[in-house]
């Protein structure tokens, strides 16, 4: 999952391969809600990769990892 601020936050999700877009983005007013999605689908175990995503919200793009169940993924890949 990708993630970039312009006129409002834009999310794209890709394939494994980090070039290859699943047909599903999102788009959100403020990065609070990139911030939830981080606490629902991210690696929070580590404190490192709170801050990563802090120091990207920061800077207005970055990317995680999302940890999906095999229905979500499929969700992603039919565009809702």
């Amino acid at each position: 999952m990708c993630f970039f601020h312009s006129d409002t936050w834009r999310v794209q999700f890709l394939e494994a391969d980090l070039k290859t877009p699943l047909p599903r983005t999102l788009a959100f007013r403020d990065a609070s809600k990139v911030r939830e999605m981080f606490d629902r689908f991210g690696d929070r175990k580590m404190l490192e990769n709170r801050q990563a995503l802090e120091h990207a919200v920061n800077n207005r793009n970055g990317g995680l990892w999302p940890d999906l169940t095999n229905e979500q993924y499929a969700q992603l890949k039919r565009g809702r």
